[in-house]
């Protein structure tokens, strides 16, 4: 049994992400970390996704209410990209939507962060729609934002973009293109755009997927490449680009598990990983539990539920990336220790990732109203 009880470890999880969420609906990835006191799209998403899943669905309205409004408010750059995008052009960098915000809706200013993204966008999508749909709620009130939202993926999703880990912009990450259509396809399905505007775009990447996408008969890292990255695993599950259950998942499933996954049940995000030593994330082992749990691999599924508890500090916050675990590239660590700090904790994240697993697994119970 892992040191934490698993509805103990919930509660604190949930009381992580409800807490720490901004008067105005916003997800911090994590308070006690510098450059991570920002709202992502992705991180958010998961986090609302959690909360929706997990007796706090008041939270996840909240966060999918303040993701509307910084999309409304930048409607008129949106139809500014589209135009550019029907001209022909690309559109210069300060014209494209950043990857994060201030937890009141604004852009961040200076740093040294990547801004061009496009995977928040489609998560929000997917993650408004099964909201909506797993409460009962209108579309109406999102619809707007919605269908603004696909209009600028609608322009930008073939466009070269920094992937999931704020790296290589020059690349196609099929993680990122997996996110689009997972979400345009749950938007189309749920009312909240246009059908046939979301399948011209989502058929488009199902092709250029099959035509680019893979290698030896499994997806790729980005589109002509060979590379093994775990994000890949969420184009099986949640966003099933592909049949979850076929070949051409179950090859990409075995790549992932013979290069990043660690017996103990850690996952690694690709093997030339050396931020903070390439460590094991515990959001990568909550998506491999979530894939294990929805093919049927049920003991496998409780065993990376067990190891991301085993992860949690003694006040139950779960970290970035697992402390003590064995790293890819240890030689590294120090540098980045020395230039951020410690390992993000809490990682809003990988409490959402527990909880999704966790209530996909049916071990949530009865939460208590306060860990």
């Amino acid at each position: 049994m892992p040191p934490w009880d698993h509805a103990r470890l919930a509660a604190v999880g949930l009381a992580v992400l409800t807490g720490n969420q901004a008067p105005g609906g916003a997800y911090p990835a994590c308070p006690a970390y510098p450059v991570y006191r920002y709202a992502w799209f992705r991180d958010g998403s998961f986090a609302a996704e959690a909360a929706s899943r997990s007796g706090a669905p008041d939270s996840a309205t909240a966060f999918h209410d303040w993701c509307a409004r910084v999309i409304t408010e930048r409607a008129d750059r949106i139809e500014a990209v589209a135009a550019a995008r029907a001209r022909g052009e690309r559109p210069p960098p300060g014209a494209l939507l950043p990857t994060r915000y201030t937890l009141e809706g604004r852009e961040a200013e200076g740093g040294e962060w990547t801004d061009f993204q496009t995977d928040g966008y489609g998560t929000w999508l997917w993650a408004l729609a099964r909201h909506l749909d797993r409460h009962g709620l209108a579309p109406g009130p999102y619809r707007a934002a919605a269908r603004l939202t696909v209009r600028y993926l609608e322009a930008t999703w073939d466009l070269p973009c920094h992937g999931w880990w704020e790296e290589h912009p020059a690349r196609r990450h099929v993680a990122t293109l997996g996110a689009l259509h997972g979400g345009l396809a749950a938007a189309a399905r749920a009312g909240l755009a246009d059908p046939a505007r979301a399948t011209r775009i989502t058929g488009a990447i199902a092709r250029l997927l099959a035509e680019r996408g893979t290698y030896e008969g499994r997806l790729a890292g980005w589109l002509g490449g060979r590379a093994v990255d775990a994000a890949l695993l969420a184009c099986l599950t949640p966003f099933a680009v592909t049949d979850p259950a076929g070949p051409l998942a179950a090859a990409t499933l075995a790549a992932v598990e013979r290069d990043l996954v660690e017996p103990e049940g850690g996952v690694h995000r690709y093997l030339g990983d050396v931020f903070y030593g390439g460590g094991q994330w515990p959001v990568l082992a909550g998506f491999l539990g979530w894939h294990y749990a929805r093919t049927g691999r049920t003991a496998a599924a409780r065993r990376r539920l067990d190891w991301i508890a085993a992860q949690a500090t003694p006040e139950g916050l779960l970290p970035e990336q697992a402390p003590g675990a064995r790293l890819l590239h240890p030689e590294h660590l120090a540098r980045w220790e020395a230039k951020w700090g410690p390992n993000a904790t809490p990682l809003l994240w990988s409490h959402a990732m527990y909880l999704i697993l966790a209530a996909e697994l049916a071990e949530l119970g009865e939460l208590p109203e306060r860990p």
